[in-house]
């Protein structure tokens, strides 16, 4: 049977668990209406991307925005 090598402390055994985090959304502004978006995507507000209209955006979808 496996035997381990030596006692593992707590500290150390909770160390290992102290890295596993979540971290924030990167956000960046959309250069033609200046809102928050994720990155590499179209912009749900203005519908561009790469200074191009990419998406046509619909009225109900700005006023709800």
């Amino acid at each position: 049977m496996a035997v381990p090598k030596g006692k593992v402390s707590k500290a150390r055994r909770n160390s290992r668990k102290a890295n596993w985090k979540i971290s924030t959304p990167s956000i960046v502004e959309c250069p033609h209406c200046h809102e928050y978006t994720r990155p590499h995507t179209v912009c749900p507000k203005c519908g561009y991307y790469d200074g191009v209209k990419r998406v046509e955006v619909s009225k109900e979808n700005k006023e709800a925005k």
